[in-house]
């Protein structure tokens, strides 16, 4: 189930020559029309081989990112091969180092906001929090909605897989002997994380595409607070009467943040300062404040590497990824903590990928085929119903694949319907488990309490949130149409 996405996009490359047969679309002046060029299929052809390829990871032990990097090279190459035929190579040339720029940025971003996370996550601050919750003697139902809320502000600053796994870890913990309390609230989870995600840049990568490319402002997002709050209300309104209001027994495991744990959570709020700082009043790419964050965490680590051994008062407590902690003498060393080696440790199998997916659409893109497709949906379509049916179809494809052809293709569209796109992108995906990061994550972290076809069965209170959100944007939102 987990790879019916991938699946999905094959579906979508396959239609994409019937797509421009459709249409009367031409390239501009500057460039060749090569959708019924050897190129176009070719490149149609790779793409596609690389997804197949990309689908059968686990049953070859070959890790998605290499057919993708390759099947980009390979469509590039042939791009420029061509304009060479043509005598203006270098229009080709300027185009890729265009999305590569774009790629460098998105990646510098994400990778200082990962960084920032595991350096939390081995201090001790996200089990801190878990272990919090849990000896709140709270009912199953209130930790619904605790759990739910937390998710949702929490994911306008921290990607939703990472919030969904956090808040999964909990409910798991506390609804061991509930098995339908972990289902829902895995479910609830999902559906916050990707509507708060919705609302900041920071939160959702097709958000973060927009802002990037200087479409919205990072504040203009802000008005699909009220959107994304009714599209996580509405369905968890109607499943929290499913739960019990019985309360699950009380964690007896303590936790203590490794020290300067305070000090890395003030630092990753000044490092979105930062980046939103640079990005408005000096109109300079967000990535600059956020790799000077990355050096302000880099010289606190420096510190902590010279702060002398210190003895703890209760060695039985939990420690973690902490290879020269003596827990019997309670002897604590706080050296352990390397940013440069939490970012080595980062997940670039999935960032590779994606550098592979967005530069092989943008030679799609460049070819031809994305202006044809918007010929049919802001052409032919009411933007509006465009829009929509992009959204429903992030169930399927990823968000940010899909928000990245969308830029591409150019739309002449309003600011209201840039959020729209924005808001039907971010929880669209709550519509199935396979549909966003947080679900697939949350499938393989419950090993089947949360199940695919737990989460169909609630699809349609999730769909009433989905339209109902769009309406809530139309009335609140109505003067950027």
């Amino acid at each position: 189930m987990i790879y019916f996405k991938h699946l999905f996009s094959i579906s979508i490359l396959w239609l994409l020559p019937a797509f421009v047969w459709a249409t009367d679309a031409t390239a501009s002046s500057q460039n060749l029309d090569l959708t019924h060029h050897w190129v176009g299929y070719f490149a149609l052809i790779v793409m596609v081989l690389a997804y197949i390829t990309a689908m059968l990871e686990e049953a070859t032990e070959l890790k998605k990112s290499k057919p993708m990097v390759l099947a980009s090279g390979l469509v590039w190459v042939a791009i420029v091969y061509i304009y060479q035929q043509h005598g203006n190579p270098q229009s080709a040339v300027d185009m890729f180092r265009a999305n590569l720029l774009t790629y460098a940025e998105l990646l510098l971003f994400i990778m200082v906001s990962m960084t920032y996370l595991k350096v939390m996550e081995d201090m001790l601050i996200f089990d801190a929090l878990r272990v919090w919750l849990e000896n709140r003697g709270l009912s199953y139902r209130q930790l619904f909605w605790v759990t739910g809320f937390l998710v949702f502000f929490m994911s306008f600053f921290i990607n939703g897989l990472t919030t969904g796994l956090l808040m999964g870890s909990v409910v798991m913990a506390v609804g061991k002997n509930n098995a339908r309390f972990v289902s829902l609230a895995c479910i609830n989870i999902v559906v916050a994380s990707n509507a708060g995600g919705s609302i900041s840049p920071l939160g959702g990568i097709s958000t973060l595409f927009v802002w990037q490319h200087g479409i919205l402002k990072f504040t203009e997002f802000f008005v699909l607070f009220l959107p994304c709050l009714v599209n996580f209300l509405v369905p968890a309104t109607l499943m929290q009467f499913a739960i019990s209001t019985e309360k699950p027994s009380v964690s007896t495991e303590k936790i203590k943040m490794l020290k300067g744990a305070k000090v890395v959570l003030f630092l990753f709020g000044i490092t979105i300062a930062l980046a939103v700082g640079v990005d408005m009043f000096l109109h300079m790419p967000a990535v600059l404040g956020m790799m000077t964050g990355l050096a302000l965490l880099n010289l606190f680590s420096f510190y902590l590497q010279k702060l002398p051994n210190e003895r703890y008062q209760h060695p039985s407590e939990v420690f973690r990824n902490m290879a020269d902690t003596d827990i019997s003498s309670g002897v604590v060393k706080y050296q352990q903590i390397d940013v440069t080696e939490e970012v080595g440790g980062l997940d670039w199998d999935t960032l590779l990928f994606f550098y592979g997916a967005m530069m092989g659409i943008g030679g799609l893109g460049y070819i031809g085929y994305l202006d044809a497709i918007s010929t049919i949906l802001y052409g032919q379509l009411n933007p509006t119903i465009a829009n929509i049916v992009i959204g429903l179809s992030s169930a399927f494809v990823d968000n940010g694949t899909l928000m990245f052809a969308v830029l591409t293709m150019h739309p002449p569209i309003s600011n209201g319907q840039w959020l729209l796109l924005t808001l039907t992108l971010g929880v669209g995906g709550s519509l199935l488990a396979i549909g966003s990061a947080p679900g697939i994550g949350l499938l393989g972290l419950t090993k089947g309490q949360y199940s695919f076809s737990d989460h169909l069965k609630w699809c349609p209170v999730i769909v009433l949130g989905y339209f109902v959100s769009i309406g809530v944007h139309f009335l609140v939102n109505a003067s950027l149409f």
